[in-house]
């Protein structure tokens, strides 16, 4: 793997490419590599920081990220012992795992959001709860499959605890050598429950994490510690981050180069169309989840449900489920359970 290089960021470029990317004063974007995962890469963004570096996420502890994060701080005169601390978004693995063990070898202080306590804990304790709502979703077929490829079991060096555990609103300072810069630590549940974007609003960026993405939207759901609303939870966090001040966009996947508050509207009107197309599902005849999620379409592709691989499907009934559930919640729909004969489990059966 050749060394990268610093260069501007370029919005209309390959924004999963290896470089080292400056996207504001004092700020870097480095994309590290997802393989095996069809978001292919996650933005770390490195924020000088008292000769030194900031970094928001981390990236996931596998080889090749960990080389890449190397020398793309090599390309900025540094190695891993001048990064001070990491700001993680959240705790998907992809985020926080290379935190965790970069934590181990050199002391750097990693800091979490309070919220994904519950989260932390179900990983380390190995509880999954997909199995149970996917039953809850009249998926028992899907839950099979699951059973024959299971999931890997968690490293507990890659999921320990942070050295802090932020709240909402908090302040966090860095010594940008251009001059004082304050980050604000906003909730913003609903990918998950503890979900945190940093505002910097004295130079109008908004390091979004996967709360607000310029060309998807993100899972809602797919957590170890589940809520009773995770969509409704992330609708009421777009609005509210659509009431701070507009910013540019810095995501963990996707190009920069978009302002917040337009994104946030079309993901807001993107929600309501899916919503629309869900409770019309149910008028013409779907009554579980599963069933809606069949008669969708999926991806900008307009997939079927049964041409995705089967983690898009567990993802894809989901989010149907979490969207039916919010239709309840506006009193749009009517739930009720009814037992599956073959597994005695509850399902959450819809009508109009």
């Amino acid at each position: 793997m050749s060394a990268p290089t610093v260069t501007d960021d370029d919005p209309d470029g390959d924004w999963t490419a290896p470089g080292v990317f400056r996207c504001a004063p004092g700020v870097h974007r480095i994309p590290l590599p997802l393989p095996s995962d069809g978001l292919r890469a996650v933005n770390v963004y490195a924020i000088a920081d008292r000769d030194g570096w900031t970094l928001i996420d981390s990236g996931w502890a596998i080889e090749e990220a960990r080389e890449l994060l190397e020398k793309a701080l090599a390309a900025l005169g540094s190695g891993f012992g001048d990064v001070r601390r990491f700001l993680v978004t959240h705790a998907h693995r992809d985020h926080y795992t290379l935190a965790s063990i970069l934590r181990r070898e050199y002391g750097t202080r990693v800091l979490l959001g309070a919220g994904e306590k519950a989260n932390l804990d179900a990983v380390l304790a190995r509880q999954r709860s997909e199995g149970s709502r996917l039953l809850r979703c009249g998926a028992a077929g899907l839950v099979a499959e699951i059973g024959a490829h299971p999931w890997p079991k968690p490293v507990p060096e890659e999921w320990e605890a942070p050295d802090e555990w932020v709240v909402d609103r908090a302040v966090i300072g860095i010594d940008d050598p251009a001059g004082t810069r304050s980050l604000t630590a906003v909730e913003t549940p609903g990918h998950t429950r503890g979900h945190l974007v940093f505002a910097d609003d004295a130079h109008g960026l908004l390091f979004a994490g996967d709360h607000v993405l310029p060309r998807i939207t993100p899972s809602i759901g797919l957590q170890p510690a589940p809520v009773a609303s995770p969509l409704g939870q992330f609708l009421d966090s777009l609005r509210l981050v659509r009431g701070l001040p507009d910013a540019d966009l810095l995501p963990a996947h996707g190009a920069i180069g978009g302002r917040v508050h337009a994104r946030v509207d079309e993901l807001l009107g993107h929600h309501d169309v899916r919503l629309a197309q869900c409770r019309d599902a149910v008028v013409a005849g779907g009554h579980t989840a599963q069933d809606v999620a069949e008669a969708l379409r999926w991806t900008r592709r307009l997939h079927r449900l049964d041409e995705m691989d089967l983690f898009n499907r567990m993802l894809a009934v989901l989010e149907t489920g979490a969207h039916l559930d919010v239709l309840v919640d506006r009193g749009e729909l009517n739930r009720t359970e009814d037992a599956d004969p073959d597994t005695g489990v509850a399902v959450a059966v819809y009508t109009a």
